[in-house]
């Protein structure tokens, strides 16, 4: 078992099963076992599944001060190790997604961009932790630097990328050892786009999640860049999350082993595995189970 801090905002998710993106226009749809309510965020979800896996994790998030009672009686949020509840009110989101993986994400994250969330709690509460997680928000700016200054091996899930934001996330991109992005918003060819950041940063292990084509993995160690395609565990239920859940899982075996082929591809286990479950922050194999799927599928 290895001990992670997380940090990132959490909210209430709202996602819905489409036909296709885009949606064409229809004034009203029926259609059963669709829609999804829960509380979800990116950061909740790799807690969520890191403990799933037997890690401890340690808790960081912001809430807003109207937190609803489905925040409040959250058994991960009322017992997350520092809670600020500092926004105007809890973030939001629709998430849209397809049978091909693809997702269209409405959000409301508040005034996130304009809080300062504590630093000495933070880190007092990283002093014994193998990796730090963080999301690409602007309060996680100061704890990324605060857990490179204590030594931490820091892995940062770059939400929202898009080439033209390069700049904002310049900075942490230079600090994080770790970096997972999706290709959504990429323009340019994957292994392309992976090879510029990786000749632009430091980062050790760089992964591009690619929906429904699998993902691209740069390993610097290895000198590996190398496309895998994704594995199929069970009936496609829900997409929403994927990126979380193998990202989580990648870094649960990763720092155990060091092993960046072995952890893809667990991961990619993982994540496939968790999309035959309804709601981002259901459907995590436990550790024997990823190890029983393990030698099911790759031998």
């Amino acid at each position: 078992m290895k001990k992670f801090a997380v940090a990132g905002i959490i909210q209430l998710e709202t996602i819905v099963k489409v036909e296709s993106i885009p949606i064409e226009y229809t004034p009203v749809v029926t259609k059963p076992d669709s829609i999804f309510t829960n509380v979800g965020g990116d950061a909740y979800n790799e807690c969520l599944a890191l403990r799933a896996l037997g890690d401890e994790v340690r808790f960081f998030t912001v809430t807003g001060e109207d937190n609803t009672d489905m925040v409040l009686k959250d058994t991960l949020v009322s017992g997350a190790d520092y809670v600020y509840p500092a926004l105007s009110a809890t973030p939001s989101a629709v998430i849209l997604y397809d049978s091909d993986r693809r997702q269209q994400i409405f959000e409301d994250i508040k005034n996130v961009r304009d809080i300062e969330f504590p630093i000495e709690p933070f880190k007092k509460n990283i002093a014994d932790v193998d990796c730090v997680v963080l999301a690409n928000a602007n309060f996680c700016r100061p704890l990324a630097k605060a857990a490179k200054d204590a030594g931490k091996t820091l892995a940062i899930n770059f939400r929202g990328f898009t080439e033209d934001k390069y700049e904002f996330n310049k900075d942490l991109m230079e600090l994080a050892d770790i970096i997972y992005l999706s290709d959504d918003n990429i323009v340019t060819e994957p292994d392309e786009f992976v090879r510029k950041v990786a000749n632009a940063h430091k980062a050790k292990i760089i992964i591009l999640g690619q929906g429904s084509s699998g993902l691209t993995i740069y390993s610097r160690n290895d000198d590996l860049l190398a496309h895998y395609k994704p594995v199929k565990t069970t009936e496609i239920v829900n997409t929403a999350g994927a990126g979380n859940s193998l990202f989580s899982c990648f870094l649960h075996c990763y720092v155990e082993s060091a092993d960046a082929v072995h952890s893809i591809k667990n991961a990619l286990l993982f994540a496939s595995y968790k999309i035959g479950h309804m709601g981002t922050s259901h459907g995590f194999l436990s550790e024997e189970e990823l190890e029983r799927w393990y030698h099911l599928i790759w031998g």
